[in-house]
């Protein structure tokens, strides 16, 4: 396998954990796992096996590569990432005489160096100051970009499209800024999608970096955040990336280790109430709500005594009482594992 090749799908899956498998133009696999079907045109969804393959011609040879997932999101990053595999070690060539929009976006998909960075801040009068980044995923028809740039008129924050659908903004922090946070601006884009557009948008929000030459870091997360956020069903629009911390410690355990822990935490009868989306549901909706029994029970419309009752068997069958918190995180890291296992 090309040396650049590899480089480059490791690079993706760091910063945007996004996993990509690697075949032979025959679907024999260069990084171990199972053989791929080569008789596909184009971007291939199979639900099977719940995966999305593609083509990339790298250096004159033709690769297959595969995704995990296969809906419409998964779709729209496998023309982006056919794209990037097939110049894999030529991307930075002319980096910066790129225009505006496709160098920074190239920067937060971390295909620049630090040196490069440096340039598009010079170049583009860029703050030193801190930053973060924010992950847009819009879901309907309209002018997400131009949306996005009516927000991003100052002289330090800018916006781009990743995907026709996926946009990006970097917001620099400003003392004066009429936002308290960076979840106060991410909400604040959301409900302007909302009602200029009439599209949902899911945000994912970035940690804030010290200096931009770190926003890939940045846009990176917001990116897991909006992944895993899909990938657990939460509730609402808008996604720290912090709020996902402990799974992604989870998510980076080797499968095997993962398995080996949940059968340590729950026994045979234990896991089919897991599939019992009744009493799961509520235990969510209990942990949601902080433990709270009145609020939870107002919820769900459901009497006090009726949650209580579904408490108990829960207890009864996992050993683990909900009321307390230290049994709570211990059924929050099960659920987690459950899932990604």
């Amino acid at each position: 396998m090309d040396a650049d090749l590899k480089k480059t799908a490791d690079a993706i899956a760091k910063n945007t954990g996004i996993v990509v498998s690697l075949y032979t133009d025959r679907g024999e696999p260069l990084d171990g796992g199972e053989p791929l079907s080569a008789r596909f045109e184009g971007i291939f969804r199979d639900t099977e096996k719940n995966r999305t393959c593609f083509r990339a011609v790298h250096r004159g040879r033709q690769y297959l590569c595969s995704i995990p997932g296969c809906g419409e999101t998964q779709r729209n990053y496998a023309y982006l990432l056919a794209d990037m595999l097939s110049n894999a070690g030529s991307r930075m060539t002319g980096v910066a005489n790129l225009p505006k929009g496709e160098f920074l976006r190239r920067i937060l998909l971390g295909e620049c160096a630090e040196e490069d960075v440096r340039r598009y801040r010079e170049k583009y009068a860029v703050p030193e100051g801190p930053c973060f980044a924010l992950a847009v995923n819009a879901e309907g028809e309209g002018d997400v970009a131009g949306l996005l740039a009516q927000y991003a008129e100052g002289d330090a924050d800018s916006a781009v499209m990743i995907t026709p659908k996926d946009g990006a903004f970097v917001k620099f922090c400003e003392a004066d800024s009429e936002y308290q946070s960076s979840a106060d601006f991410a909400n604040f884009l959301s409900q302007s999608f909302l009602e200029e557009l009439g599209i949902r948008a899911r945000i994912g929000i970035g940690s804030t970096v010290r200096r931009f030459e770190d926003i890939a870091q940045s846009y990176a997360q917001a990116s897991t955040a909006l992944r895993l956020s899909a990938q657990f069903g939460s509730a609402g629009d808008v996604h720290s990336y912090r709020e996902f911390v402990l799974m992604r410690m989870l998510e980076e355990l080797p499968a095997a280790r993962r398995a080996e822990f949940l059968a340590v935490l729950l026994d045979g009868e234990a896991r089919e109430l897991l599939k019992d989306e009744e009493l799961a549901g509520t235990a969510e909706e209990f942990l949601g709500n902080d433990l709270n029994v009145s609020e939870t029970a107002r919820n769900l419309y459901m009497h006090r005594n009726t949650l209580m009752y579904r408490l108990d068997k829960l207890e009864r069958l996992t050993g683990l009482n909900l009321r307390k918190f230290s049994d709570a995180v211990t059924f929050r890291v099960i659920t987690i594992l459950n899932r990604l296992v």
